[in-house]
């Protein structure tokens, strides 16, 4: 990535500008190039990536692949042989392939921009007007950059409530955990979001004893209900591992002995050798001096954009994490790349909004469409077909035996309107609901395709069996109803 020149000189003229090269920056900027415009793309760190490859998503996902097999070991192993790690291992030795992943992740993407002729610069940004970028740079020389379009990418970084003592040595953030010395003997989660809970069941399949504390009454309320009860009983399958909901943490600290203790407005005591704080994340803002652009925050602090991401300033597109949620890296990637195709006025496609959500919790979650809550709540007449992996036959040669693949279909239409997933290969599998979603297919199309056996798929059609055995008895009924 190169540096700035040493003299300030005249500022240098761009079709785009992009500030921040992690998902939705880099998807951003590789766009527009495609599309024929000189682009620059702007990063504060060394190397491009964001959060989300040096210290987010391959990092833990990383660890997780080392707790996926571990898990998966005892599930096949557990009635005759003891699998179980010590908990004086050292964090990192777990790891051993992050570091080269992360390399190459950071490689291939370089390369990418290369080859797409983006200009990279090295430095922090701040807005000089709605069009003109000033980049500090590490050797404290200064330089500025113009753009026709300007596209805020900076990403985001944890929430650390004051009353929090983050300290990196006992209790920790999402961005520090990886960094512990040694895994843990007990681990205090405060926080049930994506981050949260990823991380707690990480650490629980890897015989870490987890009590996830948050103030709502379950973990990833936003999802099915009935997925999220599998999920809690899956977590609390483990030695020792607790979620605790409804409370609210009225102090942390480090007894400066053997635990940290974090005490509950009820009165309740929980002592962990570590803490981790993932209560949220807050958008990398600050240094932007975004007020010179003509823009503001909304109240949580994120960026106001519609629905293809431009702001109040008809050049200026924001991306990512600082524009609030769903904030995952497959949205932030749709949302960099088809804002550059509105703002160069090139065609957009359809089922923007048709985004799974994949969560890398142990059992993984995904989810696209509505819920059944939400499906009724909305108005439709809904029919809910259940496949349990238990019931199939590589759900059973897997051992991955705790899944379950739910189909929420129109009665009137037949068409699916959402399907939820939990259990090993949920983010893999609900591309297929994907698919049927997007070209309107009624549930039936899954009754009628011919599946591999064995596999995790075929729980489609297991569900489709069951909508369609749920309609044929309405059928029956309504015939039966009409009969004197």
């Amino acid at each position: 990535m190169s540096d700035t020149p040493k003299d300030g000189g005249a500022p240098g003229t761009w079709d785009v500008v992009v500030i921040g090269s992690g998902p939705a920056g880099q998807k951003a900027a590789v766009q527009a190039a495609k599309a024929g415009r000189k682009v620059c793309l702007i990063e504060r760190e060394l190397g491009v990536g964001g959060a989300c490859v040096h210290r987010g998503t391959i990092p833990s996902k990383t660890l997780r692949e080392t707790a996926l097999h571990l898990a998966e070991l005892r599930n096949r192993l557990g009635k005759h042989v003891k699998v179980e790690l010590q908990h004086d291992v050292q964090l990192a030795s777990l790891m051993d392939r992050m570091q080269s992943v992360v390399t190459a992740h950071v490689e291939y993407q370089t390369k990418q921009l290369r080859r797409n002729g983006i200009e990279q610069i090295h430095g922090r940004a701040r807005f000089v007007d709605a069009h003109t970028i000033a980049i500090d740079s590490i050797h404290g020389r200064s330089r500025e950059v113009r753009g026709e379009t300007i596209v805020i990418a900076t990403g985001s970084r944890p929430r650390t409530p004051a009353d929090i003592p983050v300290d990196h040595e006992y209790v920790y953030d999402s961005d520090s955990i990886l960094s512990m010395a040694y895994l843990p003997k007990s681990l205090t989660v405060l926080g049930s979001g994506v981050i949260a809970s990823e991380y707690a069941t990480i650490f629980a399949a890897l015989g870490v004893p987890v009590t996830m504390i948050d103030k709502s009454d379950r973990p990833l309320a936003f999802l099915d209900r009935e997925v999220l009860d599998r999920f809690v009983e899956s977590f609390e399958s483990h030695p020792g591992c607790v979620f605790v909901g409804s409370a609210k943490v009225k102090s942390v600290a480090w007894n400066g002995l053997d635990a940290v203790v974090t005490t509950l407005d009820n009165g309740w005591e929980v002592k962990s050798e570590r803490l981790l704080c993932a209560l949220g994340r807050v958008a990398n803002v600050e240094d932007l001096a975004i007020d010179q652009a003509g823009l503001k925050l909304s109240d949580r602090g994120h960026v106001p954009v519609d629905k293809d991401c431009r702001t109040a300033v008809a050049n200026i597109f924001a991306v990512g994490d600082v524009i609030g949620p769903p904030s995952l890296a497959s949205a932030s990637m749709e949302q960099g790349r088809r804002a550059m195709r509105v703002a160069l006025n090139l065609p957009t496609s359809e089922h923007q909004d048709l985004i799974p959500a994949g969560i890398y919790t142990l059992p993984e979650i995904s989810s696209i469409g509505l819920s059944e809550a939400e499906a009724k709540k909305a108005g439709h007449d809904v029919v809910v077909g259940r496949a349990k992996f238990a019931e199939l036959a590589r759900g059973q040669i897997s051992g991955t035996q705790d899944g379950m693949l739910k189909l929420v279909a129109d009665v009137d239409s037949q068409r699916i309107l959402g399907c939820q997933i939990i259990g090993e290969g949920a983010t893999e599998l609900v591309h297929l609901a994907q698919m049927a979603m997007m070209t309107n297919s009624q549930v039936s199309m899954f009754v009628e395709k011919i599946f591999n056996f064995p596999t995790l798929a075929e729980a489609y059609r297991v569900a489709a069996l069951d909508i369609a055995g749920q309609m044929a008895a309405r059928e029956l009924f309504a015939t039966q109803a009409k009969q004197p």
